[in-house]
């Protein structure tokens, strides 16, 4: 059953910018779809469209009730500690101690149970990524919305964040649509990666991915699918396949 569909969707700004087109999208239940594609092609407003906070001008998009969205630059208020951040994101739990059981265990979950008492301004980059991680899984979400996540990361940070996400998605099930320019992060996270056209977007290519996650960079199946997809972007030859390498940050 689909958790997320768009049917014949496009949008057009007011400019008279069309950033999306007649785009059909489905996304199971516990899937974890990732978009890719080149630079301006629609991949955020296409994730604006799936979280509400933008209206297509033709199409439907049908969605459920609770939806989470996690950003580049983390969202955590600075003047709230790690704990009560992440509590914050359990405020449907009724009762204080169970709120604050449950925070800590995910605190746990990403080891930063020790910085419960501390604020943003004190943690690594890396590490406030890891709090707004837990603080968007540890709420009643259907879908996780993600729009470059790790991106603003340094690349050995980024492999590390990969692996916390897909073991809290075996801790806490959602169904993930994630937005990224770096494609090897697409091939160790997905299950689909869908390849996007230049705008307005349009679905070109579909990859599926079958290994269990956490996948390593050197995986053969994300070798594979980084070298097709980069292909497919018109980033790589076929008579010339490149190894999987970390930040493909070329192509945006």
């Amino acid at each position: 059953m689909a958790t997320l569909s768009l049917e014949q969707v496009t949008k057009v700004f007011e400019n008279g910018v069309e950033a999306v087109h007649s785009l059909d999208l489905f996304v199971d239940d516990g899937e974890f779809l990732v978009l890719v594609g080149p630079s301006g092609c629609g991949k955020t407003t296409l994730l604006n469209l799936c979280s509400g906070w933008l209206k297509p001008s033709a199409g439907a998009v049908r969605r459920p009730e609770r939806v989470r969205m996690v950003f580049q630059q983390d969202g955590l208020f600075p003047w709230l500690t790690v704990g009560e951040n992440v509590r914050l994101g359990l405020r449907h739990v009724p009762d204080p101690p169970e709120r604050a059981r449950r925070a800590g265990a995910l605190l746990d979950l990403v080891d930063l149970r020790a910085f419960e008492a501390h604020y943003p301004h004190q943690l690594s980059g890396g590490m406030r990524q890891r709090v707004e991680l837990v603080r968007a899984l540890g709420g009643e979400t259907d879908l996780l919305l993600m729009d470059e996540p790790f991106s603003s990361l340094d690349y050995l940070t980024r492999l590390r964040l990969r692996n916390e996400l897909a073991r809290l998605l075996r801790e806490e099930p959602r169904t993930v649509v994630l937005v990224t320019h770096d494609i090897e992060e697409a091939a160790q996270l997905a299950d689909r990666v869908l390849v996007l056209s230049e705008r307005p977007a349009r679905i070109r290519d579909e990859v599926r991915l079958t290994a269990p996650r956490p996948r390593d960079p050197t995986d053969p199946e994300v070798v594979k699918a980084v070298h097709h997809i980069l292909t497919e972007l018109g980033l790589e030859t076929e008579a010339q396949p490149m190894a999987a390498a970390g930040g493909r940050e070329e192509s945006r």
